[in-house]
């Protein structure tokens, strides 16, 4: 009964506390990635890669040990995309996202640096799954990428060029 029903209370009337199960281990993985762009005379072009699952994003791929994260999302880069000479123009924000990889929970942390390169052949690492590179405008990466997160990116890398002046405003009708 409940106890403003003026009754006596039963112990088996009282909720129960929540079931606590053991929560499984997380692994952590820190990967570093580039958001990279290149100049085409007056118009800015950003590069996307593909993956085995057909989904367009950003270069991107495990730290090797103490490696620092600058330094691995150059490599990465190269080995992903084929580019040689590539320049780091700063950092991007950190994105963090979880998944289930052979029934392991994974926390993967990504940290990202706004890159340019002149070169525009690349060359895809299929042993890595990745199918195609190509380099398109701004508004047509931001429909082609499969995630918000990495929209975002895009979003925050234009913003810097835009402060920085190396592009223009994309509201003065130019990039």
């Amino acid at each position: 009964r409940h106890p403003d029903a003026g009754g006596a209370v039963r112990v088996t009337d009282r909720p129960r506390p929540p079931r606590r199960r053991n929560p499984r281990p997380v692994q952590v993985e820190t990967s570093a990635g580039g958001i990279v762009y290149r100049r085409e005379g007056d118009d800015t072009l950003f590069l996307l890669i593909r993956d085995s699952y057909r989904n367009w994003g950003f270069p991107k791929g495990h730290l090797e040990h103490d490696e620092p994260a600058d330094h691995a999302a150059l490599r990465e880069v190269q080995e992903e995309t084929g580019l040689g000479v590539l320049r780091l123009h700063g950092t991007l924000d950190t994105i963090d996202w979880h998944f289930r990889f052979r029934g392991k929970h994974v926390h993967k942390v990504c940290h990202f640096f706004l890159i340019e390169t002149a070169e525009q052949a690349t060359v895809p690492q299929e042993a890595e799954g990745i199918t195609e590179c190509a380099w398109v405008p701004y508004d047509q990466a931001e429909r082609l990428i499969a995630y918000d997160n990495a929209r975002a990116l895009l979003l925050q890398a234009r913003t810097v060029l835009v402060g920085a002046g190396i592009i223009g405003d994309p509201a003065g009708g130019r990039d």
